[in-house]
């Protein structure tokens, strides 16, 4: 046991698990998000729940994007990158949107072209074709050695995994009837569907007979896994647990429509519209 746990610190510290790397850029990003959270909660404050949500959220980019999650991806293991990718997109995004409120998000709705153009990206059949399609491309070999090489590059992946991942569970989660969610019956559809492509993709890496990202195949093992093995595990793990998620949420949706009824339309919320002018006081003339 002691020379497991002396091997175990040996490992941790090659990894950087004793001195965390903290990138600023991180900590501006995600320092503005929070600071824009908090000036957006005094107006229409969300519960103490939905802050805590939203936080975490923040916290776990933070993890994710420093320290040795940070170091073992970008550094060591394929099959690191696949646990991070994950984070970043099934855990962080669907904290951060059931965090906020509609009335958070609907004064920017009000400027010119937003309203228009939020209706359109988050149609159920968008959120699904922007994110499996940014998922797919940033897989692909040429795009992702980029990624890995240049450190501009690898920060534009990363930024469209989240931006389309909050896209992606905007049907699920999204907290504007201005922009309903779908129905129950389409949420276990599209968790269903969602599976698909991230099983395709994942089969594709976890089947290659050669190594498609040469970049981990220089690191220091760890492990003692080679680079085969390496992104056989990081298939894998966007195989079976990013597979496996979605088929949780799809639980979670049938339980809460079974809950409702067999209503088709329970799940979705009803456009939000103005209140209708009060009627004219009885007796009084109209000009």
């Amino acid at each position: 046991m002691t020379a497991g746990l002396a091997l175990l610190l040996h490992v941790g510290a090659q990894v950087g698990w004793t001195s965390w790397s903290i990138h600023p850029s991180t900590v501006i990003g995600l320092g503005g998000l929070g600071a824009l959270y908090l000036w957006a909660a005094r107006r229409a404050g969300p519960s103490a729940l939905q802050r805590g949500r939203f936080f975490a959220g923040l916290l776990v980019l933070f993890l994710s994007l420093n320290g040795p999650i940070h170091d073992l991806s970008d550094y060591y293991l394929f099959s690191g990158h696949m646990v991070q990718h994950l984070l970043l997109t099934l855990v962080a995004p669907p904290l951060l949107l059931s965090g906020v409120t509609g009335a958070m998000l609907r004064p920017a709705l009000r400027a010119g072209g937003v309203r228009g153009a939020a209706r359109f990206l988050t149609r159920t059949a968008i959120c699904f074709a922007l994110f499996n399609i940014t998922m797919a491309a940033w897989h692909i070999p040429a795009m992702y050695n980029a990624a890995l090489e240049h450190h501009a590059i690898h920060i534009v992946e990363h930024l469209m995994f989240i931006a389309t991942a909050v896209l992606m569970w905007w049907p699920l989660l999204s907290p504007l009837p201005e922009l309903p969610r779908a129905s129950y019956p389409a949420q276990m559809l599209y968790c269903f569907l969602m599976a698909i492509p991230m099983t395709i993709v994942a089969i594709y890496i976890a089947m290659a007979d050669s190594l498609l990202y040469p970049a981990y195949a220089s690191a220091p093992r760890l492990w003692g896994i080679s680079p085969m093995e390496d992104q056989q595990y990081g298939g894998l793990i966007m195989w079976v647990p990013g597979g496996l998620f979605f088929y949780g949420v799809m639980s979670v949706v049938f339980f809460k429509w079974s809950q409702r009824g067999v209503d088709d339309t329970a799940g979705a919320q009803v456009d939000w519209v103005p209140a209708p002018p009060a009627p004219p006081i009885p007796g009084s003339s109209a000009r």
